[in-house]
């Protein structure tokens, strides 16, 4: 149940780049406006590629329909989440506990069942994960709130995380796949945006679009990735990979935003990558 080495650098590649799309939305002045962006660049991407790929089957479209609903539950969660907590905060709890969440799922959802040490390196992983975003000590005030949606984020994350690896396995064509859903995902924040900030967007847009089409291509890179990878490695493997993603977005905040890393992010960043080399050996 390893993963190929070519299959973990593609996922390392859509890690960052989550993670810094994530940032881009946490430094701009309009969360919603920067997010409605990027799902308009994916909207567009999506249609585009729609026709150079084939149609799903027909057993992926129940997936795709939930999926969606699962994926927009957790945009509006983390944008939430971000007006009261830090990146480097709220991105690790509501990703870090994705993980062993997906181990157990995956058991009877998927068939998964991961050797003694692939569930040793999921269980460093996640550690690694919490270590970083504890780092500054037992949240308080504000964080609590923003701790408590990310914790509701990470819920839609193990949600969307087991839809798309099922559903992608039965489309018949992983980028087929990515394609649809990037339309039925987006298509809720490009019509809410036209309905009632339609001015906003246009005049936000006009003035941010470099930030749009680079954070909105990113976007589209790292789910592709992931939907891909979720038809050629182990689900709970590919999710926790995919996590490291926590690693870079400390190291972005630490280095763009001004947020702290400390000693502690550095021993966490050194148990995460133990545990990624333990899913490798182990399997």
């Amino acid at each position: 149940m390893t993963l190929q080495f070519d299959l973990v650098l593609l996922i390392l590649l859509a890690a960052f780049a989550h993670a810094a799309w994530h940032a881009l939305i946490k430094a701009s002045g309009e969360p919603f406006l920067t997010f409605t962006m990027f799902r308009a660049v994916g909207f567009t991407g999506g249609t585009i590629g729609a026709f150079f790929v084939p149609l799903p089957d027909a057993a992926a479209w129940p997936y795709l329909i939930a999926s969606a609903i699962a994926h927009n539950a957790y945009y509006l969660l983390f944008l939430f989440s971000y007006r009261y907590g830090d990146l480097s905060l709220v991105y690790p709890i509501a990703r870090g506990g994705a993980p062993a969440l997906v181990v157990a799922a995956a058991i009877p959802f998927a068939g998964e069942i991961p050797g003694p040490l692939g569930v040793l390196g999921v269980a460093l992983i996640s550690a690694g994960i919490f270590a970083i975003a504890f780092a500054r000590g037992i949240p308080k005030g504000a964080d609590v709130t923003a701790i408590a949606l990310a914790a509701g984020t990470t819920v839609s994350i193990v949600a969307y995380t087991l839809i798309d690896g099922l559903g992608a396995r039965r489309s018949g064509d992983a980028f087929g796949y990515a394609a649809w859903l990037f339309i039925l995902e987006s298509l809720p924040f490009v019509v809410f945006a036209a309905a009632t900030r339609a001015r906003a967007f246009v005049v936000f847009a006009g003035s941010e679009w470099r930030r749009g089409l680079g954070g909105g291509f990113m976007m589209l890179l790292t789910y592709s990735l992931i939907i891909y990878a979720f038809t050629q490695g182990p689900l709970a493997y590919v999710s926790a990979l995919r996590e490291t993603s926590i690693l870079f977005a400390a190291l972005i905040g630490a280095i763009t935003l001004k947020e702290s890393f400390g000693w502690r992010r550095i021993a966490a960043a050194l148990v995460i990558v133990a545990g990624i080399v333990l899913l490798q050996l182990g399997g």
